[in-house]
Order: C-alpha cells, then structure tokens, then sequence
C-alpha cells in the first residue's frame, strides 16, 4: 500500500466483521491510515467470542486487542495504533444519515448498520477517501451500489495464482539418452549434469524425457542428486500416474515432514495419503484424519444429534469411504483387512476435530487434513505449529474448489501454504492432474 503524501491523502477504512474473524490483527495492517469499527460488528463478534473454532479464537483476540490499545481512551474518539507509521481507529456508535441503507434494501440488518456506518463518514469526511473493508462479496456490491468504495482484504492474498500451479513438478525435454539410461542404472546421477545451472527447488519432482524414453526424477536437495522415482506400492494401492506417483513419493519419503497434494475431484489426493499413511504405520503412534466442517444452510454441527463423533461422522464420510476402498483391496480374511479394523478400534487410527487442536502438541503422529482449501491460513498455520517430533501432516485439496463464504482461490490457507513454504527443504508439493476415479467422475469435472 503506497504511503500518503499528506493528511488529506490518509483514507478511512471501516472493517466489516468478516475481516476480524479472518484475521484478529487486521487493524494493523493499512499502513498510516485510519481505521473504523462500526459497533455493529463488536456486538456481532460478541455472538462468536464462545467456542473452540479458529473465528471464535480470533473475536476473543481481536477484544483483547482493542482493550489494549484504547487503555484509558474512550474508543469512540480517535485513538492512535501503535507503531510510529500507523494511523489512528475508532469506533463508531450507530449514526443517523441523509440516506439510510436499511431504508434502501427494505430490512433492517446488521449488514445494512455497517454500510451506514460507511455512508456516515462519506458525508462527514469529505475530504478523505472512505472504503468499506470485507470478505463477503454480496456486502462490497451493495456497498458499491450506494456508491461506497469497497474492497475485500487483501493482505496476505496470493497475488500470482498462476504461479502455484507450477510450483514442485517440472516437465524438462531433450535430456541426453546416456543421463537417463545413468538414472535408470544407478537409481541416481549428479544433479548438475542434468540441471545445468537451472534453479534448482528442493523435493522437486522432474519428467525428463530424451527422443527415446523418459524418466520420474526426485530431487534430492541434501545429497545434491537426482533420484529415480519408480511407482511403488503402498497398501495395496498402485499409482496410475505420474503426479500420483510423485505425490506417493513425498508421502513416504521420511526426509520431508509437510506435503500439500493440491488436484480436483476424483485424482486420488485422500486415497494417496491415506495409503502412504497406512503403510507407515509403524512409523507412527496415531494416524489422525481431519477435514474442515462446512455445515451445510449455514447451521452449525451442534444442531445434529449425539456426541461429537456422531455429529462429526457425516462430514468425514469422504475419509471413510477412502479407508473402505483401501481395505477392500483385500479379502476378509486377510490380515491387512483386519489391520485396518484393528487400527480403528484402537484408536491408532481416529477423526480428529480441528477445533481441539489449539494448544495440543502432536508428536509421533501421521497428520492428513483433507479440504485445507476450506482453512484459513491461520488455521493452516496453527495445526503446523502443533507439530512435535516424529510428526507428518499432509495437506490435500482444491484451491478453485472453495466451500466456506469469506475464502477463494488468493487467500485460502492451502494456497498461502504452497506460497509461502514452497523450496522448503523440509516442504513438498505436488499438484495432480489427471482424474482417476471413473471415466464417468472425469467426464463431470471436464464438460460440466
């Protein structure tokens, strides 16, 4: 955000409360200008404080910010943020306008307060730029239709989407016949000889191909090598492609501790990962699986009936339809059956809520969350940061394929995570390509 050049020039933004709950700092990020909280949204994040879920840890944090910086100050005059090149904020109470937007749109809501809110400082500050701040889409048009200036939150946003679909495979074409017949031979071949003075990205995946043949290659940041990937299996699951082939590899190889398996519908993402973690499971004390809850009619899962394993299991059938696939590659009677049957009884192998991860210390465990294109990218960054030792958590999704209202494809935590930790010696991303659930589930996701 380029700095203004005078007074005049210092906007106003007023914050809807889908931005706190996005992120509880938000205020602190436009640079040296101002700030206002119309008090609508304080009593809304009143109605959140309660609960375990990431947007109720924000609305608590983003209280707890305010009362520190307001101190002995009445909020609803001008008080600065902290930091020499910040600006001031307010709060400002319910104001009385020329135009009245729960007038205009014919019903009195929380929504329509703000934007009077927003309509209240266009009159009064005239001079200055008024912008109304939001992640909900339907409240910058009609704050556009008032002719208010409206933008989403763009801190933290992925500016290039396009660059993330690059990011961990890399086609290469006229490769000399005798490196690829060396990698075939000796499973391995000096990096250099191949690369060039190509930039090199730790656990990239390469298809190298001469005029004859081609080649999976791994590389190996800590050897400087590129490895031969071959298909392997894992639980009985065989990949039918190169990228599942590359995804199968990051999963089972120890050296990288976070993947993130970014594809659409039907290209194996869960299935992989669920594989790969089965047949590690001796590597690990607990396979943990996990997908946000999108409640569906905007209901929360406290209305379903029976304990919290019962109002989880019809938002995780996904996971076990994938588990049951697995196991049914084999009889009944065969022990790798019954060790998936075994695993879940015991608990080695449980659904685990996202909303009690906070504050836990997960070591030794093997972490899949399935959907993280439904996370925030705190929330993202809170189930990392809950890593101990011995622990691997994959990360699976869609980033064009986004269920919860206030996220897209820009500011979702699975595309923030692939942004921010892709070259990560530790890190390894592989986007899948190919459909491989049914000719039928293909054809859906290609012509409809």
């Amino acid at each position: 955000m380029p700095r203004a050049k005078s007074d005049k020039d210092r906007k106003i933004f007023v914050l809807d409360t889908s931005v706190i709950l996005y992120a509880h700092n938000s205020i602190m990020n436009f640079a040296e200008h101002d700030v206002v909280i119309p008090i609508t949204v304080l009593e809304e994040l009143d109605q959140f404080k309660k609960g375990n879920d990431t947007k109720n840890f924000e609305a608590r944090e983003f209280i707890r910010l305010l009362d520190k910086l307001s101190k002995d100050n009445m909020i609803h005059n001008w008080t600065p943020l902290n930091g020499k090149t910040r600006g001031n904020f307010r709060v400002l109470m319910n104001p009385e306008n020329n135009i009245n937007a729960n007038i205009v749109f014919g019903e009195e809501k929380n929504d329509h307060k703000i934007l009077n809110a927003a309509l209240h400082l266009k009159e009064t500050e005239k001079n200055r730029k008024v912008i109304l701040v939001s992640k909900d889409i339907n409240l910058r048009l009609k704050a556009k239709s008032l002719e208010i200036n409206a933008e989403d939150y763009e801190t933290g946003k992925i500016k290039n989407i396009s660059e993330l679909e690059n990011t961990g495979r890399f086609v290469l074409d006229g490769i000399d016949q005798e490196m690829i017949n060396q990698l075939y031979d000796k499973h391995h071949v000096e990096a250099k000889l191949i690369l060039g003075t190509r930039k090199r990205k730790a656990n990239a995946y390469y298809i190298l191909k001469s005029e004859k043949n081609s080649v999976l290659a791994y590389f190996n940041a800590e050897e400087n090598t590129l490895e031969r990937v071959d298909k392997k299996l894992a639980y009985n699951i065989k990949p039918k492609n190169a990228e599942q082939t590359f995804a199968l590899h990051a999963i089972l190889n120890p050296r990288v501790k976070l993947v993130s398996i970014q594809g659409v519908a039907g290209t194996g993402k869960t299935l992989l990962a669920l594989a790969g973690a089965l047949e590690q499971r001796r590597d690990y004390k607990q396979i943990f699986l996990a997908r946000p809850i999108v409640p569906l009619s905007n209901k929360d899962i406290g209305y379903l009936p029976g304990d919290i394993k019962s109002k989880l299991n019809p938002y995780m059938e996904p996971l076990w339809d994938n588990l049951k696939f697995i196991q049914n590659q084999f009889k009944e009677s065969d022990k790798e059956y019954q060790k998936i049957t075994e695993l879940v009884n015991q608990e080695k192998l449980v659904i685990q809520p996202l909303a009690y991860i906070r504050g836990r210390s997960l070591s030794n465990i093997f972490f899949i969350v399935d959907e993280a294109q439904n996370l925030t990218p705190h929330e993202i960054k809170t189930i990392i940061s809950r890593a101990g030792e011995n622990t691997k958590i994959i990360f699976t999704g869609d980033i064009f394929q986004i269920d919860t209202p206030y996220l897209d494809s820009q500011s979702n935590g699975l595309s923030y995570l692939i942004d921010r930790v892709k070259d990560h010696p530790l890190y390894s991303h592989i986007k899948l390509e190919k459909g491989e659930r049914s000719d039928l589930a293909n054809l859906a996701n290609d012509l409809l």
